[in-house]
């Protein structure tokens, strides 16, 4: 080999050591080079672990802000559910099909006849089911799904109903034993990465009565794997009855499969039985068990707990219906009363009396970027708008005068404020009498478990960062440990980068079983191992085709790149409201302003708790004064483009909020054929124009209409509506054009 040659004629040519010409370094030279080098590499480790932990921060801000989103968001829909019986006068509410479950009316014989009545085309070539399953089954659908197959829909719902006949015969906290089998395996969140599954699998073994599984909840959403999951789990779970367990989480929920992916991925994987296999999961996410205990000594949880937190109390709550953790138990006008609330009066509370991911007292980036409150008389009103005393705590940083006001509601749709309001994140329930209807208790109760997170500070508070659940510090989980006998609570829900986490001395771990959550080599995966002494034993991997072949720093790097391209997209679509707090402080118009007030502009608008001032190099550029140049921060992102009567203040709105655009037009799209008529078109823009807050008047949306009914059919691709406003990073359309 060459460079075997080159090796032996260096040797051959070099002088021999007692050669005088050479001189041998001095030892304290050695050292001082030593040093050196030691001193760089620590320099250089450690700005990595800056830029991973920075990137890491990113990823985890923006993804706790979308779930704020979808709180508020679903809060809204709750509302109108519950107040207005129709749209405009006409017809049935468009939303009342998803948000309330479907009573059906088959009975049980009549539906599982309709099941297997279904044809399966001979060109089928998947796997054919029969009940009661055997391991034949399991390993054909094992088998199928490695090979991108879909099971056809007829198995899919007579699955689903075999799973919901056996999950009504659960309670809602499961004890187990480590006496009848060595180990039980703990997995966290799979989130439709079906790879992660059989990884574990593979590693691990099959479940089976000498192999018990638990998974702890959020098995669908965001991955594009999660029909082939939930399968599969429950295909092990009808197998092994007594040795495959699975709790509920908080995206086993049909409102938050809307925006995390499920609810398309099944609609698009099952066009003809979608509905159908859609309603039959509200019911089967429903039954899930909510907790499972070993050996009366560890409690496993999807979320958390909360100081309210009783499992005996638990035990009893009737599960089946809280079909959404999103959708506040339905109260009679007559014994419901709501006032404003301060963060303050949380902050001394500690806690209201009915926390929830969407009506608490929990004060949250959202809804203080949206500031909208509730008023003790019900109304339903902006904080820019209003002179209740809670504008002015729950307000953004910057003064109110720097924060563009939200024109009203659109006059076409009833306005919300002409009705009973219900609570949103920034306002909690005062309800009369003191003592909540048990619906309510439950419900409460069921939220905690599947929302909350821990905390290193003592104590029990809002999770303002999700804006649902709370967080609970060492001396709650100490309370509730000592008061059930317990020493160990297990619990998934937050992506860890080694994939496990230990916290509160020992006593809490988070599991998270879906590597590369974030981007390729974001995060390991893990699980846990428990055996009879309940000494917890952990296995780390990561599914890669590439990382393995990178280096630590080539997987940071790519890591930052794709948090910081979701960054930037977050600046653009708050342009409007960060240049005109930019130029408060800019007077003169010069384009510059100092490190601190871009910093505290930046985080007053967005509200990501992040180290702006360590990401600034990577947002904006700074003079030779040290001012930035804060016009830079917009400078890598281009807009798509968007349709002729769209208004540039309009397209930004839509930037911002397309994600809760799509989710509207879904609900009113019920075949999910992508294609809406112009009234129904009409009907998403009401929807989202009362929900925001933003005008968009008739003749706006007629226009737009008629621009993308490309071939006059009266029938709208809302798809390619959407596509208009994506932003695009100029970046990586000139990495395009050079590729």
């Amino acid at each position: 080999m060459g460079c075997g040659t080159s090796i032996a004629v260096e040797n051959q040519t070099r002088p021999s050591e007692t050669d005088g010409s050479i001189k041998q370094p001095s030892p304290a030279l050695t050292m001082k080079a030593a040093v050196l080098i030691q001193r760089w590499y620590r320099r250089y480790v450690a700005r990595l672990e800056m830029r991973r932990r920075y990137t890491w921060n990113i990823f985890q801000s923006i993804e706790y802000a979308g779930e704020q989103d979808q709180l508020q968001l679903s809060s809204f829909f709750s509302f109108m559910l519950d107040n207005f019986t129709q749209m405009n006068g006409n017809g049935p509410d468009l939303i009342s099909h998803l948000l309330d479950s479907v009573v059906d009316p088959l009975t049980e014989e009549v539906r599982q006849l309709k099941y297997e009545q279904i044809v399966v085309p001979e060109s089928y070539s998947g796997p054919r089911l029969s009940f009661p399953l055997s391991v034949t089954d399991t390993n054909a659908l094992l088998g199928a799904f490695k090979e991108e197959q879909t099971l056809h829909g007829k198995y899919v719902l007579q699955l689903l109903y075999e799973t919901k006949k056996f999950l009504k015969q659960m309670p809602n906290v499961i004890y187990l034993s480590t006496s009848y089998a060595k180990e039980i395996t703990i997995c966290g969140d799979l989130h439709g990465r079906l790879d992660d599954l059989l990884l574990i699998f593979y590693k691990n073994g099959l479940p089976s009565a000498e192999n018990p599984y638990i998974f702890n909840g959020d098995f669908v959403d965001r991955g594009k794997k999660s029909t082939e999951i939930i399968i599969i789990l429950f295909a092990f779970l009808l197998l092994y009855p007594d040795h495959m367990h699975l709790n509920r989480g908080n995206h086993e929920d049909h409102i938050m499969n809307l925006r995390y992916g499920f609810t398309k991925e099944v609609m698009q994987k099952y066009k003809t039985h979608g509905r159908e296999i859609l309603q039959l999961l509200q019911d089967v996410f429903s039954l899930l068990p909510l907790a499972t205990v070993i050996d009366n000594k560890v409690l496993i949880v999807h979320g958390g707990i909360s100081d309210k937190t009783d499992l005996d109390f638990l035990s009893t709550a009737e599960r089946h219906k809280v079909k959404s953790a999103l959708r506040f138990p339905k109260r009679s006008i007559d014994h419901l009363s709501v006032r404003a609330c301060s963060r303050s009066s949380s902050r001394h509370s500690g806690r209201s009396r009915l926390d929830s991911p969407c009506s608490s007292g929990r004060t949250s980036r959202a809804s203080r970027r949206r500031k909208k409150h509730i008023t003790k008389q019900g109304s339903y009103s902006s904080s820019s708008s209003s002179s209740s005393s809670s504008s002015s705590v729950c307000s953004p940083r910057v003064s109110s005068q720097n924060t563009p006001r939200r024109p009203p509601p659109s006059p076409s749709l009833p306005s919300p404020a002409d009705v009973l309001q219900v609570p949103f994140l920034d306002s909690f329930v005062s309800l009369e009498p003191p003592e909540p209807p048990r619906e309510e208790l439950e419900w409460q109760q069921i939220v905690d478990i599947l929302w909350s997170d821990p905390k290193n500070q003592n104590g029990c508070s809002p999770n303002s960062f999700r804006g649902g659940g709370c967080y609970f510090g060492p001396d709650v989980t100490q309370a509730l440990l000592q008061k059930h006998g317990l020493c160990l609570l297990i619990r998934s829900h937050e992506c860890k980068q080694e994939g496990y986490e230990l916290c509160h001395n020992g006593q809490v771990i988070t599991i998270f079983s879906a590597s590369n959550y974030y981007e390729e080599g974001s995060n390991r995966g893990a699980y846990i191992k428990l055996g009879p002494e309940l000494v917890p034993r952990f296995f780390q991997y990561q599914v890669s085709r590439s990382t393995r072949k990178l280096t630590l720093h080539q997987r940071v790097r790519v890591a930052e790149g794709s948090a910081l391209r979701a960054l930037k997209e977050k600046l653009y679509a708050h342009r409007s409201e960060l240049m005109a707090a930019f130029q408060q402080y800019d007077m003169d118009n010069t384009g510059w302003i100092s490190t601190s007030e871009w910093a505290q502009v930046v985080e007053s608008v967005l509200r990501l708790d992040l180290p702006w001032r360590t990401l600034r190099p990577r947002l904006a550029r700074l003079n030779a004064d040290g001012n930035v140049e804060y016009e830079s921060c917009f400078e890598d992102i281009s807009p798509g483009e968007p349709i002729p009567p769209v208004t540039p203040n309009l397209a930004e709105t839509l930037y911002r909020y397309r994600t809760d655009l799509e989710i509207i037009f879904n609900i009113i799209d019920k075949d999910h054929s992508g294609q809406i008529s112009i009234e129904e078109f009409r009907q998403t823009w009401k929807l989202f124009s009362s929900h925001l807050g933003v005008a968009v008047n008739d003749q706006t949306i007629d226009d737009m209409a008629r621009s993308i009914d490309f071939n006059k059919d009266g029938s709208i691709d809302f798809n390619e509506f959407l596509e208009a406003f994506r932003v695009v990073h100029k970046l990586d359309v000139k990495e395009q054009q050079q590729g």
